[in-house]
């Protein structure tokens, strides 16, 4: 993205420098503990969607759930009283050489999740295992083990066309059942699809479906072949970003058959999820965009090549204390602190994100001090969660961030520092579900899709702004209603735009992780909308 690059030299003394000043920056936040969070409305009772399941039914899922043991030696990467790096340069030293390879940290999330593990420690044969990158396979746990089961947990890596390309997949499915919809689940930057560990266990409860978890190419544990863009002109540049991620997920959905599918897809996730409803029209029956990262447009993202904005939140995903975010809103607080969130990045910053050097290059080049810079966002983004599990995302997240760079590098492409799009997904939306799926021809005629149902979802303390979702909620209106002035009888029958936005209590921008119960809640009663829509469709064939 640079029209000079410095030299190789010049950028490593500029990049130990940045982790230099960052290693003196000293905040302190305090701890506490936080049990599993649930919605509480007024008058005490617990909020859940229409059509979910019960508080009794997850207090069973967790009462009989015993975590494992976090390894030996290793020192949870949050205490009080520490540095703006809680863990310290002797734990970190000690993880850097231990290290826990990215399949085994994704087996230790998996084994997280309520009924698999207790299936597998009950199964007495050699085959039993648990699921993973770390050991591809399936389990099965029985209607003994698993009150919700029988289901079928299997890992694979799903092989694409080309040299060293391949998507790490993660699914569940009911046994003895029909499967009528699918949903997929995609993560957003640099994450993996071990942190949906709390969600895949509820969401696999629907009747009807099965479920998809992918690393995208070139993130998480799937292949991390090298990530180049050959185009010159920077719109070009931006779209030729995007197909690198979409274009492998249109690859998998062919090699899996699937004719249409669900998507959940989270920040970066999100981004691209619309990306892909634009590019294959007809293959989404629903778009829910968790915390969409790039919906607003900002003028300094879209037309300079790399910009500094005037003010952003972006900075709230590492600093802001997590056990705040999931806590009551303090909305007096957050009024007074307003305009000091909202400051300019610092030069340092932009010439790191100008010159394409990632988040993750910092900890490689860190090396045995990686642990320890990680532990500056693994500690405030988990300190809500149980110690095991926060240890165990640490650990994951570290195995993750130090692995080869790959599609990190589509980051300044797509999105200018504070996470502001170079293609707003604002001025996009109106198309999704619009599209012409089949040209016409001199004997039939042109086959377009009649509007898709989209979901706006956020946290009540995201850093993503609402309004984004709002202002595309209102330009989908208003799609819908140029689309049916126009449209014959049988189009205005078939038609299927929506839109909604939604937004999940004391949770920030990963709200699947910090509410998930709320989260799940709602996400289940989609499902149960788009179940029964492809079931009426079902009945007309």
């Amino acid at each position: 993205m640079l029209k000079n690059p410095s030299s190789a030299l010049i950028q490593s003394r500029k990049l130990v420098s940045a982790v230099a000043r960052i290693q003196q920056v000293d905040v302190t936040a305090p701890i506490s503990s936080s049990s599993r969070s649930a919605a509480v409305s007024g008058d005490g009772a617990i909020h859940t969607a229409a059509g979910s399941y019960s508080e009794k039914e997850q207090s069973t899922a967790h009462a009989d759930f015993t975590p494992p043991t976090p390894p030996s030696g290793r020192t949870p990467p949050r205490r009080p009283g520490m540095s703006y790096f809680p863990l310290g340069y002797k734990e970190a030293v000690q993880q850097w050489w231990t290290n826990v390879t990215p399949t085994a940290a994704e087996r230790n999330v998996i084994s997280c999740i309520p009924y698999l593990q207790q299936a597998i420690a009950a199964d007495s044969s050699p085959l039993a295992r648990i699921p993973s990158a770390e050991d591809p396979g399936q389990t099965q746990t029985s209607a003994k083990d698993d009150p919700y089961g029988p289901r079928l947990w299997k890992s694979t890596m799903v092989e694409l066309s080309g040299k060293g390309r391949g998507l790490n997949e993660f699914s569940i499915e009911r046994v003895g059942e029909p499967v009528d919809d699918t949903l997929v689940m995609l993560h957003g930057y640099g994450a993996g699809l071990g942190f949906f560990y709390k969600n895949f266990e509820p969401l696999s409860r629907q009747k009807g479906w099965k479920i998809y978890a992918l690393d995208w190419l070139g993130m998480g544990n799937s292949k991390r072949p090298p990530f180049k863009i050959t185009a010159k002109d920077p719109k070009d540049k931006t779209t030729e970003a995007e197909n690198w991620f979409i274009d492998s997920l249109e690859e998998w959905r062919k090699i899996r058959k699937l004719e249409k599918f669900t998507v959940v897809g989270h920040s970066l996730g999100g981004y691209l999820a619309v990306s892909y409803a634009l590019k294959y029209p007809g293959r989404i029956n629903k778009l829910i965009l968790a915390s969409p990262v790039g919906v607003p447009e900002d003028p300094y993202a879209v037309n300079a090549e790399m910009p500094e904005p005037s003010d952003s939140t972006f900075q709230a995903e590492f600093t802001v204390d997590q056990q705040a975010t999931t806590g009551k809103r303090d909305t007096k607080a957050e009024t007074n602190n307003a305009v000091s969130k909202k400051r300019p990045y610092p030069s340092w910053l932009v010439w790191l994100w100008d010159a394409n050097v990632s988040p993750f290059s910092i900890v490689r080049l860190a090396g045995p001090l990686g642990p320890r810079f990680v532990s500056g966002w693994t500690s405030r983004r988990f300190n809500h969660l149980p110690e095991v599990e926060k240890q165990t995302l640490h650990d994951y997240a570290y195995s993750l961030f130090r692995q080869k760079g790959s599609g990190e590098y589509v980051l300044p492409y797509v999105l200018a520092p504070g996470a502001h799009a170079r293609r707003p997904i604002i001025n996009r939306i109106h198309g999704v579900g619009r599209q012409t799926i089949t040209p016409a021809t001199e004997s039939t005629p042109a086959v377009k899709e009649t509007g898709m149902p989209i979901v706006f979802m956020y946290g009540e303390n995201d850093w993503m702004d609402v309004a984004g979702g709002l202002a595309s909620e209102e330009k989908l209106k208003q799609a819908k209603a140029r689309a049916l002035a126009q449209a014959s009888e049988e189009e205005k029958q078939n038609e299927r735009g929506s839109c909604k936005v939604m937004v999940v209590r004391k949770a920030g921008h990963h709200l699947y992780l910090d509410n998930p119960d709320e989260f799940n809640d709602y996400i289940a009663q989609e499902l149960e909308d788009t179940r029964r829509e492809t079931l009426r469709q079902k009945a007309h064939l």
